[in-house]
């Protein structure tokens, strides 16, 4: 039976570790023939860390001792070979008890370690892809709600600002409530990139030139005792993302590759062209993308630090000093961009940190390019528009910028009121809020179009979160949003409308 089987080393030992005996499994897993090995001691089989550390003696010692001796460890094959080895070791006794030899079976398990150690790098890797997007889900809504509120604060301050006497103080104090506020309106960008809630303006960017346009606010930024190195090869493809954004990102990795080497040091920008197939190890979708990456030689990070550096409002900096949102951003607009953001580093080796994002199509940027050119500047002629949110502070905010534009305005309070008064009455223009109960603002906007289609709608977002291809003829107006830009948006898509044919008739004062 024992000379049958060969998928299991089974063979004996005598009392003092020497082989006695070798089947055909020993041979097909160990390597060795049975005249190489027979009266060699057990220990040949054992790493030489192994053998150091006596673990052959506390092999035979345990099972004498226990009766049995039962390990998983990395085992040595004739050619030198590793692989990791399930072991028991049972001795034999004779009538009286005492030991007279071992048996050993020996299993070659490596193939099973290695799947159960992909199950498990995929588990984690499940776990943490739920951990980020539950994450990802709170800090999108605390985003969107921050940014009513901001919409409320810095709507008001602006219309303040028209209307306070010419007094230095005031005016100090204002310009402070302004700076806080926009500052908060940054934090918020910076929370929905991560949450992948922000609206990306994709462009067709080269990123040579993208990097070299921003080559003086590095270098002012990082200071004199970081140097700079750019690789980029020749024909590299551009790729499909938001420039502004993109920008912010690379300054953001820049920023923390140079605190990451106190006392200065290189940081690497380079880029190069990939091709991702199916089943690549990041997930991406196959195709081609472009690997940007910038490098330091800093103190790195250790494996824990890591693993949560990506996760919003972590950060390692002292008080004051960072907002722990920086990676986060970058995460997020990756995702957002259809890419990837992968980290790596350890400890005193320096830190990678690489940005996957998609070659552009070049047919469908052209054709976007093309409608962008298009736009015809915002005009200045008063209209009619019904402002519709069910937030009852940032509706009198935008209805007070309105009317300060010199537009007659008529508010709602939800989707269903604001069709109730377009029933009654005419309006050119209709801005609404986005996420409402019951009715959505593009599900306002799709109402609106059935009944009155040349009516153009302004839809008031803090994030994209309307899916892909709803309402694909409307604007959108990211909160929180100021004076000029909201000027800008109402005249632009007038301008367009007329531009098409579709003339909405404009009406000076009580609808005349």
């Amino acid at each position: 039976l024992v000379q049958g089987v060969t998928d299991y080393a089974i063979f004996m030992l005598d009392k003092t570790g020497h082989v006695s005996s070798w089947n055909p499994g020993a041979q097909r897993i160990k390597g060795y023939r049975a005249d190489e090995i027979i009266g060699r001691h057990f220990s040949d089989f054992y790493t030489p860390s192994d053998r150091d550390k006596k673990l052959p003696d506390v092999a035979l010692a345990t099972a004498s001792r226990e009766g049995r001796f039962e390990r998983e460890g990395w085992r040595v094959r004739k050619d030198g070979s590793t692989f990791w080895a399930h072991v028991v070791i049972d001795p034999i006794r004779n009538d009286r008890g005492e030991i007279i030899a071992f048996a050993k079976i020996t299993r070659d398990i490596t193939e099973r370690r290695e799947s159960q150690k992909k199950l498990e790098r995929t588990r984690e890797a499940l776990l943490q892809s739920q951990k980020m997007e539950a994450i990802g889900q709170l800090t999108g809504g605390i985003a969107h709600d921050f940014n009513n509120l901001l919409m409320a604060v810095m709507g008001s301050l602006e219309l303040m600002r028209r209307r306070l006497p010419d007094d230095p103080k005031l005016f100090t104090l204002l310009e402070n409530a302004v700076q806080g506020a926009q500052r908060g309106a940054t934090l918020t960008k910076r929370m929905l990139a991560f949450a992948r809630r922000q609206e990306l303006k994709q462009d067709v960017v080269e990123i040579p030139e993208l990097v070299n346009g921003m080559t003086e606010l590095l270098e002012r930024s990082l200071g004199s005792s970081v140097q700079i190195a750019t690789r980029f090869p020749s024909g590299l493809s551009p790729i499909k993302a938001d420039s502004n954004q993109l920008e912010m990102a690379l300054l953001n990795l820049a920023v923390n590759a140079r605190d990451a080497m106190p006392e200065g040091g290189q940081i690497v920008i380079e880029a190069r062209e990939e091709n991702v197939s199916g089943g690549h190890l990041s997930g991406l979708q196959p195709g081609p993308y472009v690997r940007l990456s910038v490098t330091d030689s800093g103190h790195g990070m250790d494996e824990t630090t890591l693993q949560r550096a990506t996760e919003p409002f972590f950060t390692t900096k002292g008080p004051g000093k960072g907002t722990g949102l920086g990676l986060s951003m970058v995460h997020g607009l990756a995702e957002q961009s259809g890419g990837r953001f992968t980290l790596r580093s350890g400890k005193a080796q320096g830190t990678t940190a690489e940005l996957w994002l998609p070659v552009a199509d070049h047919a469908a940027t052209a054709a976007e390019q093309r409608r962008e050119a298009a736009t015809v500047q915002p005009g200045a002629r008063p209209l009619t528009v019904l402002a519709v949110d069910d937030d009852h502070l940032v509706l009198t905010n935008t209805v007070a910028m309105l009317e300060d534009l010199g537009h007659v305005t008529l508010a709602a309070s939800s989707g269903k009121e604001a069709l109730k008064i377009l029933q009654s009455r005419p309006v050119d223009l209709v801005v609404t809020d986005q996420v409402m109960p019951q009715m959505t603002g593009v599900q306002l906007a799709q109402s609106i179009a059935k009944e009155w289609p040349d009516l153009p709608v302004i839809i008031a977002t803090g994030f994209a979160e309307m899916a892909p291809g709803s309402a694909p003829h409307v604007a959108k107006l990211a909160k929180p949003f100021s004076l000029d830009e909201l000027a800008a948006v109402v005249g632009n898509v007038h301008a367009q409308v007329a531009q098409r044919g579709n003339v909405v008739p404009l009406r000076l004062g009580n609808g005349r």
